[in-house]
Order: C-alpha cells, then structure tokens, then sequence
C-alpha cells in the first residue's frame, strides 16, 4: 500500500512562531486542504488531540463546552467550526492562563463571520489560512515569488512548464488528495465527492439556508464567472434564486473558502474606477471540474482556459501571499474604458506590482494596455508590472513591465 506523500508546507514557520508567543492559533482554509495533517506536523509534545469530526466529541463541545475545556491544558481541535460555542469557552480558559501555544485550532469556515465569534478571541488568537498545496511545496522549493517581486528580483524556473505540462498543472490544482490521482477521470471523481460532502455536512454547519438542493447548480453557475464581476441577480435567475439569496450563497461559499470576492484597487482621485468585486475561486483544479473542462477540451475551448490559468496564478500568488515576509493584499483593477490589470498586489506601504496573465506563448503591445495604464496611476507607488505567459524566456519591455514565464511562480 502505497504511503501518501508528505509536502513540507510553507507555512509551518509561520505556524510555529505563533505558538511560541499566542495563546490561540487557528489554522483556517477548505477541507482537505492538508490542515490536519499540518497540525499534527507542529504541534507540541503534551496536546491533546481532538476532532470535532468525531461524533461524540462534537456532542460534548456542543452541549457542554466548558466543561470539555475545563480538562483541557493544552489541546489541538480540529474543525471548531462544527461547535463554535467552544470559542467562548477558550477565551474564558485562556484569560485565566494566558500561556503560549496553549490552543491550536483548525476550521474549514472562516470563524470570524460567524455570529458572536468575532470579538471572543480579539487579542488572544492568531488566524493562519492554509490553501491547498502550491506549485512551490509540489516542486520543494521555498521561494516567496511576491517578496521577490517587491524586491526587485525576478525569479527563474531551470525548466519551465509550458504548453501541455503547464495545462496539466493547472488542471490538477492543488488537493493533496487530487493531486495523488493519477488521471483526469478520478480527480473528477473525487471533486464530485468533495463537493457533495461540504454542501450536505459543513454548509449545515455555517449558516442555515433554504433551497440547499439548488447550491451544486448555483456553484456551477458561478463558475462560469470566474475571473469576472458577477451580477448576481442575473446568476441567481439561472437557477431560480433572487439576487439577495444569491449572493448570500456567495458569502457561504466564500467562508468556506471555494472562492473570494476580490476587491478592486483605487485611489480616491480615480473616479472612472469600476468598484464591483470580482469572483475567484482558489483551486484551478475545482474549478476545472465545475467546469468540465479536461485534458481535451482545454486546447479546443482557450478562452474558457484562460479563466482557469487566471484563477490558478491568482490562487498560487494568495498561497506567496500568505507564507510571505512582507504583508500584501490582491486586488485588481478595472476602469469604465475596461482596462484590466488582473491582479494588483499591494503591499503594507502601499507600493504595487501589476501582474497579467496571458494563456499564450506570444506577447503583443495590447497585453500591456493595463499595467501600463496602472503604471501612471501609481506612479513612485508602482513598483513592476509582470506579464506571466506561456513561454521559456524573461523579457523587459520598458517602464518597469516584464515578460516572464508562468512557471517562474515555482522558480528559485
């Protein structure tokens, strides 16, 4: 029987400081995205472990949860989102002792949008978001493209992933549990599943909605959206829900991290801004399979795998984003003439790195329209401006803009 492969995570640095000054650590993101399996990796000799998944254990953090943390010195809890009464109880349990590392939790929802939880751990946890697997961790290699980005330096790959080998990346997305499947078929397979699961179990467990039946179709819907402002009254229509469900079903699917409301970049001055989010999921992969498209349709369909390669770079560059020294935020930016730039990465002081992506091995003058345009508008605040494509070489094609291959995103 075969072992499944272990990846070093990129994050359990960052992970391990946290314990080592926080009395609460959360590790946040989707099922399945290797959270447990991470936290069994760092966490401390003496904790004890426990799953909310277990039916029993669920039972008593629901119905006596300060009871449970009252026996608890130090503990791991898996999938707190089942039994948020439990935060409360922490916080009570660690007023009282504030010792580092004392709780590390993991939640396949984002527990700060769940009614009362918001302020119970103000001041007294740190939140980490776990994503699925990155290009970096699947090739072993620890570069942070975005640091590097911002300090000037371009990455490289010493064998660049093009054409048909970067498509099969893409496609795969980042699911350790996909990834280890050898063909197109029985990731597919194992996508349906997934999805079945977090819709009849774990949307139950985050927020109380009518028509769950109609949820695989809405998710559907939406992923013929990805990478665009969503009119979400015309995308409920599709499948029979008002705009006022529909984007609630957005807010779910959002907190449970299948996919983010990206906000747009603008300065006060730039009344021309179009201010309407746009969707992205955070797995090509997922993505891919909602969509249907497979190893043979991608080369017949290019504008449909074009939005997937956009929803890949951006999920790789949230994964730098996350285990990075510096802090960023991605945005992107869109004007009322439809200039685009699709992802702008800001950081802590407010200087910019433009990024486009473009799913081909040419590069004409009209891929630079928008980091151009976002190049004068940022003025001293813009940094670099890289157009990732599908190609071997670096090029420098004037004001600070780049060419440069996809596959550097898991460079050296």
């Amino acid at each position: 029987m075969n072992m499944p492969t272990l990846y070093d995570r990129q994050l359990a640095t960052r992970l391990r400081e946290a314990l080592l000054d926080t009395p609460v650590v959360l590790l946040a993101g989707p099922r399945q995205a290797g959270k447990t399996t991470l936290v069994r990796q760092v966490a401390q000799k003496g904790m004890r472990y426990l799953s909310l998944d277990d039916e029993v254990t669920l039972l008593s953090a629901r119905e006596d949860p300060s009871g449970l943390v009252r026996g608890l010195d130090r503990a791991v809890i898996d999938e707190v989102q089942r039994a948020p009464q439990l935060l409360l109880a922490i916080k009570k349990s660690v007023d009282e002792d504030r010792r580092p590392g004392r709780f590390l939790l993991t939640g396949s929802a984002n527990l700060m949008a769940l009614p009362t939880v918001a302020d119970s751990l103000a001041g007294r946890m740190e939140t980490l978001q776990l994503l699925p697997l990155s290009q970096s961790e699947l090739a072993g290699r620890a570069s942070n493209w975005i640091d590097a980005a911002f300090a000037g330096q371009l990455l490289r790959s010493p064998d660049p992933d093009v054409g048909e080998a970067l498509a099969q990346r893409v496609l795969r997305g980042g699911y350790p549990e996909a990834v280890a499947r050898p063909t197109v078929r029985r990731r597919s397979v194992w996508m349906r599943q997934y999805l079945d699961a977090l819709i009849q179990r774990d949307v139950r467990d985050v927020a109380s909605i009518d028509k769950l039946d109609l949820l695989p179709r809405f998710l559907r819907a939406l992923a013929q959206t990805a990478g665009q402002m969503c009119n979400y009254t015309q995308l409920g229509a599709q499948v029979g829900l008002d705009g006022k469900t529909a984007l609630r079903y957005v807010g779910v699917l959002e907190q449970m991290y299948l996919l983010r409301r990206v906000e747009v970049w603008a300065r006060n001055r730039l009344s021309r801004v179009v201010k309407t989010p746009k969707l992205q999921f955070l797995d090509a992969g997922l993505l891919a399979s909602l969509m249907e498209l497979g190893e043979d349709s991608w080369r017949e369909d290019r504008s449909r795998f074009g939005h997937v390669l956009e929803t890949f770079v951006y999920a790789e560059l949230l994964k730098h984003a996350a285990s990075a020294e510096g802090s960023y935020r991605l945005l992107y930016y869109r004007d009322a003439d439809q200039v685009e730039v699709d992802v702008v990465i800001e950081n802590a002081v407010g200087q910019l790195v433009g990024v486009e992506v473009k799913a081909a091995a040419t590069v004409k003058a009209s891929d630079l329209r928008g980091l151009r345009k976002l190049a004068v508008l940022a003025g001293a605040q813009f940094k670099a401006g890289v157009l990732l494509y599908d190609g071997t070489e670096t090029f420098p094609l004037g004001g600070g803009i780049w060419a440069i291959p996809l596959s550097t995103l898991w460079g050296l």
